[in-house]
C-alpha cells in the first residue's frame, strides 16, 4: 500500500499523525519517508515485536480508558464550554489510542478494533488511575486529568526520541495535545482550589481521592525494562511530575496528600492485567455494541 493509497482510507488510524511529517505527501502518517507500510511496522532491532506490542498496548489502553471516562461528561459538564473542552480532550486521547493499538495490532497480526472491542478485562494494560469513576464530580475529573496529563506529557516528551518511528511520531503529536490537557486541568485546579471555601474543600477532597493512584504511574514494567531506546522508564519522570504537581497545588492553596498508595497483588497491577472492579464496567460499556453486532459495519 502506498502513502497515497492511505490518503484515501479515512478509517486508517495512522493518518492522524500527518501533522508530524515533512514528507512530500502531507497525509503520509509516519513522517519517515518509507515507501511501504510494511517497512514502517517492523520493530526496530533489537526490540522484540511482542514486547513492543505490549508497550504500545500499555500506552494505548491508558488513553482509551481515560477517553471513555471523559466522554461520560458529555451532556453532564457544568457549562457548555467545559463539555466541549472535555470532549475534545477525549478525542485527542482516542486518536492516540487508535494509533498505538493499530501499531500493536500490526506487530501481533491483529487490528485496533479487535484490541479495543474483543479483549477481556484482564487483557487490558492500563494503570488504575484512568479506570476510576469520578461519579460526575467535576473536581475529581480535573484532579485525575491534572495527574494523568502531567505524567503523560513527561513520558511523551521523552518518547519523541524513541527508536520506534511510530511511537516517536505519536509522542511528537501528542506532546502538543497533552500540553493543552495539562494546562486546562491546572487552570481549573487553581480556580477551584483558590476560589470559594466550598470549591477549595471539594478540590482538596478530589486531590485526596486521586492521590493513592499516583505511585503506580512510576512503577517500571518488564516491557519497559526490555525496550531500552524505545520505551521510557516511568521512574525517570517522577521528579519532574512531582515538582509540577507540587507547584500547581501550592498555587491553588491545596495541601499535598499523605495517602497510602494502592498496592499490588503478588507484584501485579494494571500493567500486568490486574485491575480494580471499575474497569469491568468500562469495558462492558465500551464493547457492548461491537459484541452485540460482531463484524457489523456502517
Amino acid at each position: 500500500m502506498s502513502p497515497h493509497a492511505m490518503e484515501e482510507d479515512a478509517t486508517n488510524a495512522y493518518q492522524s499523525l500527518s501533522e508530524t511529517t515533512d514528507h512530500d505527501d502531507p497525509r503520509w502518517a509516519f513522517g519517515s519517508g518509507f515507501d511501504e507500510v510494511e517497512a514502517e511496522i517492523t520493530a526496530p532491532a533489537p526490540a522484540d515485536p511482542a514486547t513492543l506490542a505490549a508497550y504500545c498496548l500499555m500506552l494505548g489502553d491508558d488513553a482509551l480508558v481515560l477517553q471513555h471516562r471523559l466522554s461520560e461528561w458529555v451532556a453532564n459538564a457544568p457549562e457548555l464550554e467545559e463539555e466541549v473542552a472535555l470532549a475534545n480532550i477525549a478525542l485527542d486521547l482516542l486518536g492516540q489510542a487508535r494509533v498505538l493499538l493499530a501499531r500493536a495490532g500490526h506487530l501481533t497480526d491483529s487490528d485496533e478494533d479487535s484490541l479495543a472491542y474483543l479483549r477481556d478485562q484482564a487483557e487490558f494494560r492500563n494503570v488504575a488511575l484512568v479506570e476510576q469513576p469520578d461519579d460526575l464530580d467535576f473536581a475529581r475529573c480535573i484532579a485525575r486529568l491534572l495527574v494523568f496529563s502531567t505524567w503523560r506529557l513527561a513520558l511523551l516528551q521523552r518518547l519523541e526520541g524513541s527508536a520506534d518511528p511510530v511511537v516517536a511520531a505519536v509522542a511528537a503529536k501528542g506532546v502538543k495535545e497533552v500540553a493543552y490537557h495539562r494546562d486546562y486541568a491546572a487552570r481549573w485546579t487553581l480556580r477551584l482550589g483558590d476560589g470559594t471555601a466550598v470549591s477549595h474543600d471539594r478540590m482538596q477532597a478530589a486531590v485526596d481521592w486521586v492521590w493513592p493512584f499516583v505511585d503506580e504511574l512510576f512503577r517500571t514494567s518488564d516491557a519497559e525494562r526490555a525496550l531500552p531506546g524505545v520505551a521510557v522508564d516511568p521512574a525517570d519522570t517522577r521528579e519532574e511530575v512531582e515538582t509540577v504537581l507540587a507547584e500547581v497545588l501550592r498555587r491553588a492553596t491545596l495541601t499535598p496528600p499523605r495517602a497510602k498508595p494502592v498496592g499490588t497483588v503478588g507484584g501485579r497491577g494494571g500493567r500486568q492485567g490486574l485491575h480494580t472492579e471499575h474497569l469491568g464496567h468500562v469495558v462492558d460499556e465500551l464493547q457492548s455494541l461491537a459484541r452485540r453486532h460482531p463484524g457489523a459495519s456502517w
